[in-house]
């Protein structure tokens, strides 16, 4: 199951992402975190130090290996140097599976042990001056991107990815590259403007979308976030004595978690667990090309100089049943 989670800046996104981490590694559940924000802070919320979370390979670096290998021998990309960040698979295609081993995460993941668990870490790099201007931040994202195109994973695996900040991953369609998405909000008027934006540009592609009340202290607070949000509001968050200790950089085990939180973290695994009998890999497909075709209308084609409309393989749709492709 494909998990993101999005919010303003601020907003306590990072922390819950890690929380539900742990939460799923505690459970032994095979999972794959992928930090896509720019401020790469995921490392450190699952407990590496700086020097180590400072020497995680970054997937931007690694794009042409990543492209190399999920072009595979898909006849309709002539090379990986043609590939874009919405590039869809299709026959021959390489594909990537949450409890495989392949060159992708052998270049990118790292593993991260969480008392007694592991999950595969993958980050897309730190926002440099190097992406300014026309090689923009995106460039870094757009490999996660790539990598969710051409991910299959099943019931019980987990791929959970913190995204960046804001409604910046609009500016692409990975939005629509989740089985739900998890908007913290903090019971502000600022907290929830990014759930209003998710919304609308969510509405229209059926995007499964709740919120999660973060940093709550009183009924008021929920009560505010019930009247802005709705029925969308999965769960609320308060403080945490635990949470408190792992900003310090002084984490204690896992299972000392308070009941509140952890029962909040159960309740999110319980939204995403039913997600997978409404899952539909048609429609999925289905918006993959149609960002595609965006993207190579809008810059792609004049980028590559060729016409990226015909990666496009109209009898291909991804799903569990494809087989793999060596």
């Amino acid at each position: 199951m494909k998990i993101a989670f999005v919010g303003k800046g601020g907003s306590g996104k990072t922390t819950l992402s890690s929380l539900f981490i742990r939460h799923l590694a505690a459970l032994g559940a095979p999972v794959i975190a992928v930090d896509a924000d720019i401020n790469q802070h995921l490392g450190p919320a699952l407990g590496l130090d700086e020097t180590a979370a400072a020497g995680l390979p970054a997937m931007g670096e690694h794009l042409p290996l990543i492209k190399d290998y999920l072009r595979g021998s898909n006849p309709r990309i002539t090379s990986a140097e043609m590939m874009i960040k919405t590039t869809p698979p299709g026959a021959g295609s390489r594909l990537l599976r949450v409890r495989e081993d392949n060159p992708v995460y052998g270049a990118c993941a790292r593993p991260v042990e969480l008392d007694g668990g592991a999950v595969r870490l993958m980050i897309t790099g730190p926002f440099t001056d190097a992406d300014l201007g026309v090689a923009c931040y995106h460039s870094k994202t757009g490999a996660v991107e790539l990598c969710l195109n051409h991910l299959v994973d099943g019931r019980d695996e987990y791929v959970v990815v913190d995204m960046t900040a804001g409604s910046d991953s609009f500016a692409s369609g990975m939005f629509t590259r989740f089985d739900i998405t998890f908007l913290v909000a903090e019971p502000t008027r600022k907290g929830v403007s990014v759930y209003r934006q998710y919304k609308e540009y969510a509405r229209d592609f059926g995007v499964e979308l709740k919120v999660v009340g973060n940093k709550v202290q009183e009924r008021d607070d929920v009560d505010f976030l019930r009247a802005e949000v709705g029925d969308d509001l999965l769960v609320t968050v308060g403080h945490s004595d635990w949470v408190r200790a792992m900003e310090k950089g002084r984490p204690l085990r896992f299972d000392l978690l308070e009941d509140a939180a952890r029962d909040a973290l159960s309740l999110l695994r319980t939204a995403v667990d039913a997600t997978y009998e409404r899952r539909d890999w048609e429609r999925y497909t289905r918006q993959m090309v149609h960002f595609h075709l965006k993207n190579a209308q809008s810059w792609g084609n004049e980028r590559t100089g060729a016409d990226l409309t015909a990666q496009v393989d109209p009898h291909f749709v991804l799903g569990e049943g494809v087989a793999a492709t060596v």
